[in-house]
């Protein structure tokens, strides 16, 4: 199987490449210039002496005249050795220093080659506007031109490639460089455990690319340790409610063993170990529930609710409960909704169940409904003490009290039901929160219209 590339090599090679391109663009266009250059400097020199020569040869119309003055123009010509002449009148070569090649007839310049050695030809009347005037063609011997713009391109094919491999070291030190955070990341990742969600990415330190990605990783992380937390608490606490009523049917059990004991006090003994049994069914029942709805197994029915019959009929249920603790209950408003009509009673229920026994004796506990244009809000709420903001945040957790003296083995009240509420709330698509504030507290269950 191939190896896949490193993205510090990626990076390396694109680099490189990039590179490449560029440098092999700019030796192109500089060699272009540098040939366009060259021609402009040949079409000028053989202007200038194709000047000097019709001055030279001004006058000349017959192979006679011109015999007169062939020596004025051969001086003319070894001051430049490079330059050959080839004179052609009516179909006769007055003079043919040019190698012997065939040249292009058409005016003006071009470039030939022969036997390894590059011309510039350049073809022009002696006089011009006459159409019987000799034919001047001046051959430019520019080999050395295009030898230097051979090396040119080899030099900048040479400086191609040393840019390619300069810049695939340098940008293989610098993606590994840049990357160095990457790796730190997934040394922190490896490192994981259980016992070892503590740790954290300095990402103040790294590049603003990096930094939210390790503001992220940090967040995760600080996700995960509260999840462990929880988990772990969660255990404790389940192990520390178990205990007591475990203890006590030990503990009840053993002794009525000891010794005969007439039938009555087996009786008593056999009721008193069935609530504890019942509360402890209870307690597991609770958490297989909330188990469910952690793993999305909880599937409320979608069935039509006028909210006020079902709140009214709680009411009812928990009226004996209020009129003993001088407690009033009231109902204000009213909405529909859709959702499981058994488990919208259960959270109301718990909701209900806690207002009263935090309420003090000539309090009041309402129950307000609104139906807006985003859904239904369904408020229960409760004058007294108030809940500490810091308790606040924690109201939902399971096994959480907010009186920190914990009731051991309470066959009442676990510290569950806001918990189970919540997962109903959530299961029906809304959100539940509490606030606490002027003698009041509220939870607040927020149902969206779709349900």
């Amino acid at each position: 199987m191939i190896q896949r590339l490193s993205l510090a090599s990626r990076l390396a090679l694109l680099f490189a490449a990039c590179t490449a391109v560029v440098s092999l663009f700019a030796g192109v266009l500089f060699n272009r210039a540098s040939e366009a250059h060259f021609i402009e400097l040949d079409q000028q020199q053989l202007d200038s002496k194709l000047v000097a020569l019709r001055s030279t040869l001004q006058g000349v119309e017959s192979l006679d005249s011109f015999a007169q003055r062939e020596a004025q123009l051969r001086a003319e010509l070894n001051r430049q050795p490079d330059l050959t002449l080839r004179i052609t009148a009516a179909g006769q070569r007055w003079l043919d220093d040019a190698p012997s090649v065939s040249l292009p007839e058409a005016p003006g310049l071009h470039t030939l080659q022969n036997a390894g050695t590059d011309y510039r030809v350049y073809n022009a009347p002696l006089r011009p506007g006459q159409p019987a005037s000799p034919q001047l063609t001046l051959m430019l011997d520019i080999t050395h031109h295009q030898h230097f713009l051979q090396r040119m391109q080899h030099l900048i094919w040479l400086t191609v490639g040393l840019s390619a491999l300069a810049t695939a070291l340098l940008g293989a030190w610098a993606a590994r460089s840049g990357l160095r955070p990457l790796r730190r990341m997934g040394e922190v990742a490896a490192s994981v455990s259980a016992n070892s969600l503590t740790q954290r990415l300095p990402h103040q330190q790294m590049p603003a690319e990096l930094a939210d990605l390790a503001q992220a990783f940090n967040a995760m992380l600080g996700r995960l340790d509260d999840a462990f937390q929880r988990l772990s608490a969660f255990s404790a606490d389940i192990a520390h409610e178990l205990r007591t009523p475990l203890s006590n049917l030990l503990t009840q059990t053993q002794v009525i063993l000891t010794q005969p004991r007439p039938l009555e006090d087996y009786r008593e003994a056999l009721h008193s170990n069935l609530e504890e049994l019942q509360w402890m069914a209870q307690l597991v029942n609770d958490m297989l529930y909330l188990a469910k709805a952690d793993h999305g197994l909880l599937v409320p029915k979608r069935e039509p609710l006028v909210l006020a019959d079902e709140v009214e009929t709680l009411l009812e249920f928990f009226a004996l409960l209020a009129e003993d603790a001088q407690v009033s209950l009231v109902r204000e408003g009213g909405a529909q909704t859709a959702g499981d009509c058994g488990m919208l009673r259960r959270a109301l229920s718990n909701l209900l169940d806690n207002a009263l026994r935090f309420t003090p004796a000539g309090g009041q506990v309402r129950v307000r409904m609104v139906e807006g244009a985003q859904g239904v809000t369904l408020t229960v709420e409760n004058s007294g003490e108030g809940i500490p903001a810091h308790v606040l945040p924690r109201l939902f957790d399971r096994f959480y009290r907010a009186d920190p003296a914990r009731h051991e083995g309470s066959s009442e009240h676990a510290g569950l039901g806001l918990a189970i509420t919540q997962s109903i709330v959530r299961a029906h698509g809304g959100r539940i929160f509490c606030e606490s504030a002027a003698g009041w507290t509220r939870f607040v269950i927020e149902l969206p219209r779709g349900n």
